[in-house]
């Protein structure tokens, strides 16, 4: 998701070799096609459902990986300008269900990608702040489409920005896809994120540090510094999944099902209530030790209103001191901060006043926003 702390951006790799549009796809393609052909050869022997199954499984693994290639290519063309981007990997802790109950040290952590930004005109003898981007999305993955414009907001300022495709994100393939904690281990895989950029680029300073996420990935911020306060300065949750067990019985039996899959929670909300609320920010707002900012919309129709009230009526019951925002009926529901719009710039800029008053950025970069 090899540090490269100068320099030009390098492109996405494939089996070793540079990637580019001329032979992403038709490596992809030629993977596919092999794919196709070894399944259908073994259905001639066996029952054909499971083996058609499983191509449709293999199928949508092969076009997500492909789709995040692409992805990954936008993103040296979109903020190649700004910013000095590397694609780079790292481990998490293990499996939450392991095979092997006793691996050797270092050898069964989860392996995790991201996707590093360090301004190309950093401020001289100034330490850079930074910011962990946890991307939104059940089984997601950091989408230039939706947040490009956020990262070189970010990075205009001068922060740095590492945004980690945790355990679960797609394109990756079918044992990483299975392999989601949510609200479990992927909050230590964004965790691990924040440290290698402290390993890694020594310019950084661990002592302003901030995350921020959307969605599920406001899910994982709130988790994140409920779990680790003492290693973020600020937070920014953006609509977040706030209650897992109200979620779940407004969305219906199908969205129950995927958490109660035996690769994931296993059980339902009804069967391990608390395992759910484990995993679940309004059920932990005692925990805040960070400051944080909430904005939540009245249309909605995902993480509706009524979730995120939950969340700040818990907050305000635990005594913490935050801010919130909710916004009425804003235009784009859901993604109403992720456009470009009037109201999602001015959303944005409440938030990078905020991140400023904490992180510090380079002087007057955030009040460049407020025009």
């Amino acid at each position: 998701m090899r540090a490269q702390t100068h320099g030009t951006p390098r492109p996405a790799y494939i089996a070793g070799r540079k990637a580019s549009r001329s032979t992403v796809l038709p490596a992809l393609i030629g993977c596919l096609v092999l794919t196709i052909a070894s399944v259908v050869c073994k259905a001639q022997t066996n029952d054909l459902a499971p083996r058609l199954s499983a191509i449709e499984e293999g199928l949508g693994h092969l076009d997500a990986k492909l789709a995040r290639q692409v992805n990954e290519l936008l993103w040296f063309q979109l903020l190649g300008d700004v910013a000095v981007v590397d694609k780079i990997r790292f481990t998490g802790p293990p499996p939450r269900t392991a095979d092997n109950p006793s691996p050797q040290p270092g050898s069964n952590e989860v392996v995790v990608s991201a996707l590093t930004f360090l301004p190309r005109k950093p401020p001289a003898r100034r330490k850079l702040p930074l910011v962990v981007l946890a991307h939104g999305e059940i089984h997601g993955n950091v989408a230039s489409d939706e947040e490009a414009h956020v990262v070189r907001e970010l990075v205009q300022q001068g922060y740095a920005v590492i945004a980690p495709d945790y355990r679960g994100s797609s394109g990756y393939g079918g044992d990483f896809w299975h392999q989601i904690d949510y609200g479990g281990r992927e909050i230590e895989d964004v965790h691990a994120a924040r440290q290698w950029m402290l390993d890694c680029h020594r310019q950084i300073d661990p002592r302003r540090v901030g995350i921020i996420g959307w969605s599920h990935g406001g899910l994982i911020a709130l988790l994140t510094v409920f779990a680790h306060p003492e290693d973020y300065q600020v937070c920014y949750a953006g609509v977040p999944v706030s209650d897992l067990e109200d979620r779940i019985r407004l969305k219906g039996k199908d969205y129950e099902k995927l958490f109660a899959a035996p690769y994931h929670l296993g059980r339902t909300a009804g069967q391990a209530p608390e395992e759910y609320r484990r995993r679940s920010p309004a059920w932990n707002a005692e925990k805040l030790r960070t400051p944080l900012l909430i904005h939540a919309n009245t249309n909605d129709e995902d993480v509706k209103v009524e979730e995120v009230e939950r969340l700040i009526r818990a907050l305000q019951a635990a005594g913490k001191d935050f801010q919130y925002r909710i916004y009425t009926n804003a235009p784009g529901g859901h993604l109403f901060n992720r456009l470009d719009t009037a109201i999602a710039y001015d959303s944005r800029r409440e938030v990078w006043r905020f991140l400023a008053q904490y992180l510090h950025p380079v002087p007057g970069a955030a009040s460049a926003w407020d025009r």
